[in-house]
């Protein structure tokens, strides 16, 4: 098997790390000997804006407003974590990054200097309705309805041009999936187009 590359988008609340979890387990039965490097920059940005320094204190006033941060900062995270961890030869997921076009044309430069054969592209298509009752469903302290709908907005305007670029650019393979099923069809769904069977 080929290593795979993986790069999942959809609106909050649509299931990305749900499925991606499920791909993980399943390509570590199917390909145990290699290993899968996982980049989710949620968890590293939360502890950057937790440092001491200038910057983090700056992009620590623009989260508490819940602002949109600088386009240079998630590329110097996830850009940083791939110069440290990049190996060169196991699967590699992504989750919650390139989520604007200056991003993705950065990640794109990255994927051919690092050569990665074909990534993928995984899409999972819900609607805003879904995804808002979804998101109130789960009842984080975090999930109000102001909140909902300031990341739904989001997605629209900064995450989908970033997936049309994906989208129309022949280097990737693109796929669409219906997210408003039960998890165990969306899995079987990004299975398929993913031909792997499992």
């Amino acid at each position: 098997m080929q290593p795979r590359t993986v790069i999942f988008y959809g609106r909050s609340g649509s299931g990305k790390s749900t499925q991606l979890g499920l791909l993980k387990d399943a390509l570590t039965q199917k390909d145990p000997e290699r290993s899968i490097f996982y980049i989710q920059t949620g968890d590293e940005f939360r502890k950057f804006i937790g440092e001491d320094s200038y910057t983090s204190t700056l992009a620590r006033k623009i989260a508490d407003t819940g602002g949109l941060q600088p386009a240079f900062l998630p590329i110097w995270i996830w850009t940083g974590m791939l110069v440290t961890n990049m190996k060169g030869n196991e699967h590699f997921f992504c989750d919650g990054l390139v989520r604007r076009y200056p991003e993705a044309l950065v990640f794109d430069s990255a994927m051919q200097f690092y050569k990665r054969e074909r990534p993928d592209v995984v899409n999972i298509n819900v609607s805003e309705e879904w995804a808002t009752e979804r998101l109130k469903e789960r009842g984080r302290h975090d999930d109000t309805s102001g909140a909902i709908a300031k990341r739904l907005d989001w997605f629209e305007t900064e995450v989908i041009p970033a997936i049309h670029y994906f989208r129309e650019n022949d280097y990737y393979n693109f796929i669409d999936v219906n997210g408003e099923q039960t998890r165990e069809d969306v899995f079987r769904d990004i299975t398929a187009a993913l031909k792997l069977s499992v």
